[in-house]
């Protein structure tokens, strides 16, 4: 018989300080502009756009609380667009680096947008007299209007091109049976296949009603190469991960996880939970306890992509604490972070207090002041808006009072 193989072996406390400098936390690591945050983290949740900012603030050296991150991150989004908004990973919205857009679309979006295209011609063959050449000229008309005024909101593409406001009906045969207006289904479409992409938003900067730009053309690369860019992307931020960690959040078959991990020669290390990988020049130990990065606190937002990072989060959160602070289909709510571990959770009050709950002893008094005074920041720069997450969790209802 063989020898058996021993991998390095990473405990928690080194993957919660990989986590701190990697993720742009801890305080001798936070970023300078927004468009490193994203590169750091690959992908900031959109879902909830407010959250895309206050990840963003969360991550910024200096004094947000003098500037913030709103200035930085619209300029980034709208005018320099080094960031894009754009669906991604398990059919969700994502800001990405615009430099990662090609590679995204080709391992992942495009798929789902083959998909979410023939379930609309599916869809309208049911429910309407309207067919593919009736919809290739509607499409046609959208991209030609956008050309022209170089941004629209669906209301406004619905004035200038009549067709986007055409009906069919929805689930015919269904329980969901009933009329569906055909402009905010084809825009999503068009968004998903990358030929349109969400710009400024119709008010505030939590708001989710986006105005609709043209898109510039990208490469379009293989999807093997994006596979691998994609994983090699993500494990630099965020391994040491299992394969079952890359399968939940790049939302692939665990085949292509494989293939992924084979192309750019992925290490095996053992974790708690068993075989995780990292890239092939990350074996060396990290130095735990660095006097220059510990301690640090943290008040991440809702659907926060370090929050959201990995499958298996027992290394980070206490499995006693998920029930307050996850909601039943697994979204987490926001969290206090000290030196790598979710403590507690905050929340936003109605006059604006930033409203928090540890759930751990863990740093003690020392803890205490340093999430006060994240808190502090937090407030400084938000000023007037108030944030509430889109889903809500149980103790995020408790402490904002609803």
């Amino acid at each position: 018989m063989g020898n058996k193989v021993h991998h390095r072996r990473i405990e928690a406390d080194e993957r919660r300080a990989r986590l701190g400098v990697r993720h742009r936390l801890a305080g001798a690591a936070r970023a300078a502009s927004a468009e490193e945050v994203a590169g750091a983290l690959v992908a900031l949740h959109a879902t909830d756009p407010a959250s895309v900012f206050l990840a963003v603030g969360a991550r910024l050296g200096g004094q947000p609380g003098i500037a913030g991150p709103v200035a930085g991150l619209e300029r980034a989004l709208y005018e320099d667009r080094t960031l894009t908004r754009m669906h991604g990973m398990r059919h969700t919205l994502f800001v990405f680096p615009t430099a990662l857009v090609p590679t995204v679309h080709a391992s992942t979006t495009r798929d789902v947008a083959t998909r979410e295209r023939a379930t609309l011609l599916k869809d309208l063959a049911k429910g309407s007299e309207y067919d593919g050449a009736w919809l290739a000229e509607t499409e046609r008309q959208v991209l030609a209007e956008l050309a022209v005024r170089g941004e629209a909101t669906g209301s406004e593409l619905g004035e200038a091109v009549p067709r986007l406001r055409a009906q069919y009906v929805y689930g015919v045969g269904t329980r969901q049976e009933g009329p569906q207006s055909l402009s905010s289904r084809l825009l999503r479409v068009l968004g998903m296949e990358g030929r349109i992409a969400r710009g400024r938003p119709q008010g505030a900067w939590t708001s989710s009603r986006f105005r609709w730009a043209p898109t510039p053309e990208q490469p379009d690369p293989s999807d093997e190469f994006a596979h691998a860019d994609l994983v090699r992307q993500w494990l630099a931020a965020c391994g040491p991960a299992t394969e079952a960690d890359l399968k939940w959040w790049t939302g692939w078959k665990v085949t292509d996880v494989r293939k992924a991990l084979a192309a750019i020669g992925a290490e095996p290390v053992e974790l708690a939970e068993g075989t995780g990988h990292v890239l092939p020049d990350d074996l060396d130990p990290v130095p735990v306890g660095d006097a220059d990065l510990e301690p640090w606190a943290a008040l991440l937002p809702a659907l926060d992509p370090t929050a959201m990072g990995w499958q298996y989060r027992d290394w980070y959160t206490d499995p006693a604490h998920k029930a307050a602070l996850f909601d039943r289909s697994g979204n987490i709510g926001p969290t206090v972070w000290w030196n790598g571990r979710v403590v507690g959770g905050w929340a936003q009050r109605p006059d604006g207090e930033i409203a928090l709950r540890f759930l751990s002893d863990d740093g003690g008094s020392e803890a205490r002041a340093a999430v006060e005074a994240e808190a502090a920041r937090l407030s400084g720069w938000v000023g007037d808006v108030r944030v509430t997450p889109r889903f809500r969790t149980p103790l995020e209802r408790e402490l904002s009072g609803g």
